[in-house]
């Protein structure tokens, strides 16, 4: 079995580079993650409310979250209703079924 090995990946992220360790699987969804926080940090940056990278990366990093976690319960809600009409088609099926 072959390890995978995580190669340095350099990202840009509001005008700073950064080497992340990366395993080559993973690098395209490093560099979309860090190109999302760096077009984040950006609009945060230039709005001009926020001043200094450290609080402009604390707002970008819970705005993200804040829709991270909206979606998950999003998905979780859609689960639920995927499950009340799956037990709703199976009704109908088992009635169908008893009816021949």
């Amino acid at each position: 079995m072959t390890e995978t090995v995580a190669e340095p990946v350099t990202v840009q992220i509001l005008g700073k580079e950064y080497r992340v360790a990366c395993p080559e699987e993973q690098r395209h969804a490093l560099i979309a993650s860090a190109n999302l926080l760096d077009r984040r940090m950006k609009e945060i940056r230039d709005t001009g409310k926020v001043v200094g990278g450290d609080r402009i990366a604390v707002m970008a990093a819970l705005n993200i979250t804040h829709e991270l976690l909206t979606l998950k319960d999003q998905q979780a809600d859609m689960d639920k209703r995927i499950q009340a009409l799956r037990a709703r088609v199976d009704s109908a099926l088992d009635k169908e079924a008893e009816g021949h």
